[in-house]
Order: C-alpha cells, then sequence, then structure tokens
C-alpha cells in the first residue's frame, strides 16, 4: 500500500491499517496520512478550496475566527457561500438570505469582495502552474489539473506534489483546500468531495466500477432538479440503475445526456484537462423564496445582480458585448432577452440600464420565481466602454462616478457606498 505523510511529505509503504486506528506517519507520528494502492501512479487532479469566500474573510479578520460567517446580500439576497460552522447550522449557496439568518441569526453576514476573492485566486492559480501548465479553472476556488508526466521534473510523484500545494496554500496564504486524485476529471471531481475540508481522497482504476455501483446518480456534476426528476421517472437514482440501460436506451430517452450518462456510469470520462479555456460568459441569478411581481423587489435585484456581474467582470478584467436577462415564470416557463450593446461594458450602470430595458420590453407583470442577468461575448476590459452614449449625455459622468466608488471601496469596504436602489 503506497502512503503520504500530507504534514510532512513523507512516501512509505504502509500495511493495511487496524479497525478503527488511524495510519500514522512513521516520520513526524502525523495521522493525516492517504493511502492508496495506486496512489503514486495517478495524475488526474480537481483542487478545491475550502469555503473560499469565507476563509479569505476570516483570514484576513482574526475577530472572525469560530464564528459562523455568511458571505452575501442584504435579508433580501441569497448566501453566496458559507463557513462550516454556519454549515454545520444548515446554511449553505443560493439559500435565501433570511432564512439562512433564521437558522443562524449570530452570523456574521459580509457582502462579496469579488476584486480580494480574485486576487487570492490568481495567487493559487500561480501555485498550480508551477506544478504544471495543464491547468483548467473552474470557477475562482477550484480547477483540475493534469501531472501527467511530471514526475521527472519534479523528482516526486503528482500524489506529493498536490500535497506540497495544499501545504504552500496554507503556509504562504493562510487558506485550505481539499484534493481528489484520479485517473479521469469526473472521478478526481467525485473524489475532492468525499473529505471536506482538508480532504484527499483517491479513486483508482480497479476499484473505479465498486465506487460507483451504488452511488446516487445526482453525484454527477451538471444534474440539476430537472435532470433527476426526469432520471427518477426513468427508475435510475444509481449507477447501478444506468448500468442496467443500453447505450441507444439512454441516447434515445435523454439524448446528448444519454451518451455521457452510458459512459460515467462505466467511470470513464476521455475530457482532457484544457489549460486557459476562455470563459464565455459572466452572470448572477437567484431564486425566490416566494414569486413575485413587485416592481421595487425586482428593480431592486436587477440592480444588485448588474453590481455583482460587474464586479466579476472587472475582477477578471473582462467587459461583454451582450447584456442577457433570464427570468422563469412561477410556472417554471423560461424567458430568456438579450441585446447587444454598440461596444462592450463592464460598467454596472449600463448593464443594469440595459436589463431593465430588456425587462420592460416584456410588459409581463409576472410573478416569478427566478431573475438573472449577465454578460457574455466576452472581451479585454481594454475593448470597454469606449465611445460613450451619445443618446445618454449622462452616462460618462455616471461611469465616472462608478470609478471613483470602486475606489472608494477598495479602501474602506463593501459596504462604504450604497445605492439607494440596493436596498429595494
Amino acid at each position: 500500500m503506497q502512503a503520504l505523510c500530507r504534514d510532512c511529505l513523507t512516501q512509505f509503504d504502509a500495511p493495511e491499517a487496524a479497525p478503527g486506528r488511524a495510519r500514522r506517519c512513521p516520520s513526524c507520528a502525523s495521522p493525516r496520512v492517504v493511502a492508496h494502492a495506486e496512489l503514486f501512479d495517478l495524475s488526474i487532479a480537481h483542487m478545491d478550496c475550502d469555503a473560499f469566500y469565507a476563509s479569505v474573510e476570516k483570514r484576513d479578520n482574526p475577530e472572525l475566527a469560530g464564528k459562523p460567517v455568511i458571505i452575501g446580500g442584504g435579508r433580501r439576497g441569497v448566501v453566496s457561500t458559507a463557513c462550516y460552522v454556519a454549515r454545520i447550522r444548515g446554511v449553505h449557496s443560493a439559500m435565501p438570505m433570511f432564512q439562512a439568518l433564521k437558522l443562524c441569526p449570530d452570523a456574521v453576514v459580509i457582502r462579496p469582495r469579488m476584486e480580494v476573492y480574485a486576487a487570492v485566486s490568481r495567487q493559487i492559480r500561480a501555485m498550480m502552474e508551477d506544478l504544471t501548465p495543464a491547468v483548467e479553472p473552474l470557477s475562482l476556488d477550484e480547477a483540475f489539473l493534469d501531472l501527467t508526466g511530471t514526475g521527472k521534473l519534479h523528482g516526486a510523484p503528482p500524489a506529493v506534489m498536490l500535497a506540497r500545494l495544499i501545504r504552500r496554500m496554507k503556509d504562504e496564504l493562510g487558506l485550505t483546500g481539499s484534493i481528489g486524485l484520479s485517473h479521469n476529471k469526473f472521478l478526481a471531481k467525485v473524489a475532492s468531495d468525499l473529505d471536506k475540508p482538508r480532504g484527499f481522497s483517491v479513486i483508482g482504476r480497479a476499484e473505479t466500477a465498486d465506487f460507483l455501483r451504488d452511488r446516487p446518480v445526482r453525484m454527477i456534476w451538471g444534474i440539476g432538479p430537472a435532470a433527476q426528476a426526469a432520471l427518477d421517472k426513468a427508475g435510475i437514482r444509481t449507477f447501478a440503475d444506468l448500468l442496467r440501460w443500453e447505450q441507444r436506451d439512454l441516447q434515445a430517452r435523454f439524448g446528448t445526456m444519454g451518451e455521457r450518462l452510458y459512459h460515467l456510469a462505466r467511470g470513464q470520462d476521455r475530457r482532457r484537462v484544457v489549460a486557459n479555456a476562455p470563459m464565455k460568459s459572466i452572470s448572477n441569478e437567484t431564486t425566490f423564496h416566494e414569486d413575485t411581481g413587485d416592481a421595487d423587489i425586482l428593480d431592486g435585484h436587477l440592480w444588485r445582480m448588474a453590481e455583482k456581474v460587474s464586479d466579476r467582470a472587472k475582477a477578471k478584467g473582462l467587459a461583454g458585448r451582450v447584456v442577457v436577462l433570464k427570468l422563469k415564470r412561477a410556472d417554471h416557463s423560461l424567458l430568456s432577452r438579450r441585446v447587444a450593446l454598440r461596444d462592450a461594458t463592464q460598467m454596472a450602470d449600463r448593464l443594469y440600464r440595459s436589463a431593465r430595458a430588456l425587462f420592460d420590453q416584456l410588459g409581463d407583470p409576472g410573478p416569478y420565481r427566478l431573475l438573472g442577468v449577465g454578460l457574455a461575448e466576452l472581451c479585454p476590459e481594454a475593448e470597454a466602454d469606449k465611445s460613450g452614449d451619445l443618446l445618454d449625455p449622462g452616462a460618462a459622468r455616471r461611469s465616472g462616478a462608478e470609478r471613483a466608488a470602486d475606489e472608494i471601496r477598495k479602501r474602506f469596504g463593501a459596504d462604504a457606498i450604497l445605492k439607494g436602489r440596493a436596498l429595494r
């Protein structure tokens, strides 16, 4: 059994641990040991930071240590993420804020600081790229890594380098992460969720079939409520259920998703880790706890979403040429509208005004259960907001005010300046 101490990075051969007893490192006696027959033979990994936004806030403000922390908006907003103290109380991402505060009334609520999180993410990305150029980010706090063939370069197998990455993140940035290591992307991502926080889980080739057989299919990345309902209707709840279907029958029933399900049921995933895959869009949406057609509430949400999308675009140095509005009616029917801008933008004011114009053109009073705003056809920020708007002489003044407000928030915090409509 190949084994690795995650604290001192000692590699050793370990016998099977006795039931109820943890393996310990022969060098430092740490119980933080990962052991697996294929540990030093696997090279596809998924790294997921632990409660990233909340962890950054706790790192930057030691007074938050041990306290439940929720990252999100006001009482009408939703939870972006929560620390593990709050998660134990039942708080989770996308939960309405008022519901989260009922579960955890003593929580410290902090508005997201996207530019700070993006800066930390870039530091982590640089550390990963020190190990391999094949890094495929999924978001600010998670990424796939392909370390195939890097053993000679680093003088150590991928598992050791991944443990070294996590130790470096802790030592230099004060943050933790969890590793999933396997032979393809699907299983690496599954593995990273098995032992959070500060986990290191391995799924080898030899155990893949047995590992998956009795697991629920909802663990497949991308299987949401609608897909789960369709699978339930077909009697498919576990991977064992999927294995009873022929590929042609799955494709006939579920289309292109059916082919994907057939292969994933067998632990097969041929997707490569693709570095520098271009981001296609930036968006933010919320599902209301109760359907609403209240114009003031909807307008307030439009502004907050425009502001969040703008913050993310600015943090990533991007802009978009197309503004997208997404709505879901009470009967679950979807509406999507988009408008192409004369030149790209990353400004919240212009995003909001474009999305509000699309909303007004609908002429549909609702009620709605979901609202979303997004930017598409992304480009570098250097190409943004160049020509101005001849039909709106106040646009340049508002843009200047927004840039000034951004600088004030950088210095004094996200709540230093708020627009009145953000409080609706």
